[in-house]
């Protein structure tokens, strides 16, 4: 039986999709190719659903077309990096401050519960610039305890990107994981990736 597994977010999912690549090249891929070659008994149907410069207000406008109509048996969301970003390059616009950043992330799980029997997977939002107490990554706190409360709610599994990538930072290694404080080099999408499998394989068993 094919088990369709969703991933959606922001940019930072998208990750290099094209007309010709429709996973892309960022940690999807990444998963996609781990996933395909580990199980090569199941028939895994694997969609990259990231749209770039997504907040979880446009994942609202989207989410039965590209979630719930999809009939999905794991859904993996990212978001919250532009909840935080736009704040600071884009200060004139509509913000997503921590309590509508909850009532909505809130009510698209809900709809996962109630019109699926899919899995949920939330990946904490990763970074804002590889310094650790840069204003963005103090900024992302209250959203990174938002994603616990409700994996807690909605018994979803947590991908702890966020702290893997400060555990990282604060190692002090010169190896950069992103392109540009946001974005992830090859190096990133792999930490993204491993830390996915790491708190997933209850899943996979």
């Amino acid at each position: 039986m094919k088990q369709r597994i969703i991933f959606i977010g922001d940019s930072i999912t998208y990750s290099g999709k094209s007309e010709t690549d429709l996973i892309g090249t960022g940690y999807v891929r990444l998963l996609h190719d781990y996933l395909k070659v580990t199980y090569p008994e199941r028939d895994l149907d694997i969609l990259n659903k990231g749209i770039g410069g997504n907040r979880v207000t446009d994942l609202a406008l989207r989410w039965d077309h590209d979630v719930i109509d999809l009939a999905p048996d794991l859904v993996s969301v990212s978001i919250g990096i532009n909840d935080v970003w736009r704040q600071l390059d884009a200060p004139d616009i509509v913000q997503v401050y921590p309590e509508q950043f909850e009532d909505v992330y809130n009510s698209i799980l809900s709809s996962i519960k109630d019109k699926t029997n899919a899995s949920i997977v939330l990946m904490e939002p990763t970074v804002i610039t590889e310094d650790i107490h840069a204003e963005g990554n103090l900024k992302l706190k209250p959203y990174v305890d938002i994603v616990h409360k409700l994996a807690e709610k909605y018994q979803a599994l947590i991908v702890p990107t966020h702290q893997a990538f400060l555990a990282f930072l604060e190692n002090g290694k010169d190896f950069a994981l992103t392109t540009d404080g946001v974005h992830m080099n090859s190096a990133g999408n792999m930490l993204m990736a491993k830390t996915w499998i790491e708190a997933t394989k209850e899943l996979f068993k």
